[in-house]
């Protein structure tokens, strides 16, 4: 085994041993806006700077992402990464040339992206995705949501698919990057995969679907369902 790979073997052993103590966090399993708030705060503030503690934190953008900026550079253009985590996405976004927001629940969070981008483009911001500043209600060409819809559950869960929404500009682009699941059946979270009757709910929004993309990321023998889904505002 060469170093790259140890190092890597050495940070999903760290990972899993955060998920089993993290899923013991008061909560974990969802509840009220600020138990969910608490428990985020905690998974940052326990990390104790090791993202690998961090069950989201992959220290590099995702793929799909990548992929689909490479076709789509901003060229300019605004756009918000929801719930923005430890940075590598907004600054994904960035580097294709759009004019980035990052923002997360948590203060930890926006504070470990700053360190880890000390000279980014990126406006790093700590927000509640249920009360945005106003003016970034329609305000973003493009709105890149990964993972944060499938991190709630319940009230919280039905209140986000509107908030999301509501940031994204007429003739914006809302592009979502989540798991997905069966129609059947209650997933065991969190996270809580997106069943498709759930990501129809945009089209109730002022949203209309202009891709969607399926694909599988593996973990080890596991093979984990993804989707990659493009709106867009009509008005």
């Amino acid at each position: 085994m060469n170093g790259a790979d140890a190092d890597k073997r050495d940070f999903m052993v760290r990972r899993d041993a955060a998920r089993e103590r993290l899923d013991g966090l008061f909560g974990a399993k969802g509840g009220k806006r600020e138990d969910r708030s608490a428990w985020f705060d905690a998974v940052y503030e326990t990390a104790g700077g090791d993202a690998a503690a961090v069950p989201w934190a992959d220290l590099a953008p995702k793929t799909e992402l990548v992929d689909w900026l490479e076709a789509h550079p901003g060229e300019g253009m605004r756009a918000v990464d929801v719930g923005c985590g430890l940075g590598d996405n907004a600054e994904a976004l960035a580097a294709a040339g759009y004019r980035t927001t990052g923002f997360d629940l948590s203060p930890k969070a926006v504070d470990w992206a700053r360190q880890r981008f000390p000279e980014s483009a990126v406006e790093y911001r700590a927000a509640d995705l249920f009360d945005v500043p106003v003016d970034w209600l329609g305000g973003f060409d493009l709105v890149h949501e990964c993972y944060t819809l499938q991190a709630l559950s319940g009230d919280l869960r039905e209140r986000a698919f509107a908030a999301v929404a509501s940031l994204v500009a007429p003739g914006g682009k809302l592009l979502v990057l989540t798991r997905t699941a069966p129609e059947e059946g209650v997933p065991d979270g969190p996270p809580w995969p997106l069943k498709p009757s759930e990501l129809d709910r945009f089209s109730s929004l002022g949203l209309e679907r202009i891709d969607r993309h399926p694909y599988e990321i593996r973990k080890g023998e596991r093979v984990i369902a993804h989707v990659r889904d493009l709106w867009r505002r009509t008005a």
